[in-house]
């Protein structure tokens, strides 16, 4: 391939890399909206943004798998065109649980174009200096979409609907399509194994099974009968998926390459970056919006910080990597992380713009540190002929760790929430309202509205003050969770994340890493 057909290749291959992030941007920045136009409960919202993460995540790396047996070029078209219909189909709903199956739909596409974007970029640009150039573009295409993703929903928003959406990926999906078919060169595995079905559907079960035990948990309780057997479930799983790939003869992930640090470690550090960044989202986009007043639009401007420095991040981050080390780079972009999370921790109405602003740069700095050299570390410590399901590792990573942040942090959050409604000032609001209030800050406000509207603005007062309280309260301690959660992180990369690759990693032969690492 010439130069210039390469860097048209990375250009399309970032694109569809921009429509899978699009979408959860998107989505969470229309989540308030989605509270007064189809009456949906925090639960609804949380499987909104998680019946996606659920799907991508059981099924990520069977895809990857397939992409390096079947044709990734194959794998990538056929995922867009499931995530474009699923994003069709989403605009056309009417109701939380035909929403949430939706998107489901759009989870499947995800799982096919996401880990084989990273794999043609792995099989496109072979030496080091360019495939860490190529991932840190890719990774800024991530940040882009932060960026871009809740400006265009709040101009939806603002001007027509919350089906407007997800119209507006359907177009992204054909003109990624388009440049697929036009620029994008096919690769797989020369080596053509034969399919290793008992993995496969291993796979599928283990990561689905635990995903959705994380995802229950803070309902059923972390501690209940149904989380415990699920997470027994999904070990007992995972260490059937382990004897099988250890088995076989062509197994569909070699198991022992996770003895090589720069992949396992590297793949730690993102599920950390991801839990704690996931979290935040969620709680940010109430925040700005039912706590600061700021409408859709101005709430998608306002998180631009955080968008441009992951994507400015991403770049400077995988140079460094190559030039002084993975090591001090993933782990002064964790380090930053915990900051940041430290920092935000002490939010309150009165927080000035100028401030956030501070927070965020913290935050999307050290997410671009952190997640695109990590990301450049396991894709090089794996053959080329494997990148599939080196990207699906990575890929599964990341929606674990953000499957955790979303679960964990929103379970912090929402026990504290909870609980400022039981205080003596409780007693002032009706309990009809009260009740109402508890299911989440945006159905608080609603009910704040009513009352305001019905003449009782003592009630509306009162309400809105312990909901305000709860809010921060529990953003205050889930934002404390990232930050440790991220600190140790830090600790564990700089502790044991290699600085840089064992000489026979470079030219990307598998037996080569798993020598290096034995």
């Amino acid at each position: 391939m010439t130069t210039q057909h390469r860097r048209l290749a990375l250009a399309a291959l970032c694109l569809c890399a921009f429509a899978v992030n699009l979408d959860v941007t998107i989505v969470n920045i229309a989540l308030p909206r989605l509270v007064t136009d189809l009456d949906a409960s925090t639960r609804d919202l949380q499987w909104i943004v998680d019946a996606y993460t659920l799907v991508f995540a059981a099924l990520v790396l069977a895809a990857g798998s397939l992409g390096d047996r079947f044709g990734r070029r194959g794998a990538l078209l056929t995922g867009l065109a499931i995530y474009g219909a699923g994003n069709a189909a989403g605009a056309l709903t009417t109701s939380s649980d035909a929403l949430i199956a939706t998107r489901a739909v759009m989870g499947v596409g995800a799982a096919l174009i996401f880990p084989t974007t990273l794999s043609i970029i792995t099989n496109v640009f072979t030496e080091r200096t360019e495939r860490a150039q190529a991932i840190g573009l890719w990774g800024a295409a991530t940040g882009l979409a932060i960026a871009l993703g809740p400006i265009a929903g709040g101009a939806l928003l603002e001007s027509f609907s919350w089906p407007a959406t997800f119209v507006v990926k359907v177009p992204v999906a054909l003109i990624a399509i388009g440049l697929v078919l036009w620029v994008v060169p096919d690769s797989r595995d020369p080596a053509a194994p034969r399919l290793d079905l008992g993995g496969l559907a291993l796979s599928v079960a283990t990561v689905g099974t635990l995903v959705f035990a994380i995802i229950e948990a803070p309902d059923a309780g972390w501690l209940s009968a149904q989380t415990l057997v699920l997470g027994a479930l999904a070990l007992t799983f995972a260490a059937a998926f382990i004897a099988i790939e250890r088995r076989v003869a062509e197994p569909m992930l070699d198991v022992r390459i996770f003895r090589n640090l720069r992949f396992s470690a590297a793949s730690l550090a993102i599920t950390v970056a991801f839990f704690a960044l996931s979290g935040f989202i969620f709680l940010i986009t109430q925040y700005f919006q039912f706590l600061k007043g700021y409408g859709p639009l101005e709430t998608g401007l306002r998180i631009l910080p955080v968008a441009t420095s992951v994507a400015i991040g991403s770049i400077i981050g995988t140079q460094l990597a190559v030039r002084r080390g993975t090591k001090l780079v993933v782990g002064g972009g964790l380090t930053l992380l915990a900051v940041a999370y430290a920092w935000t921790s002490s939010a309150s109405a009165t927080t000035d713009y100028t401030t956030i602003v501070g927070q965020m740069l913290f935050l999307g700095t050290g997410m671009g540190l952190t997640s695109a050299p990590a990301t450049e570390s396991i894709m090089g410590a794996v053959s080329r002929a494997k990148a599939g399901v080196g990207s699906a590792i990575n890929d599964t990573a990341r929606e674990l760790g953000a499957t955790l942040g979303v679960a964990v942090i929103g379970s912090v959050y929402a026990s504290l929430y909870t609980d400022a409604f039981t205080s003596a000032a409780s007693r002032a609001v009706p309990a009809e309202a009260l009740g109402a209030a508890q299911e989440s800050i945006g159905a608080a406000v609603i009910a704040g509205d009513r009352l305001t509207q019905a003449g009782a603005g003592g009630a509306a007062d009162a309400l809105l003050g312990l909901a305000s309280t709860g809010f921060f309260d529990g953003m205050a301690a889930g934002c404390l969770v990232a930050a440790g959660v991220c600190a140790a992180g830090a600790v564990m990369a700089l502790l044991v994340l290699p600085a840089q690759p064992e000489p026979a990693e470079e030219g990307g032969d598998l037996r080569a890493v798993e020598l290096a690492a034995a």
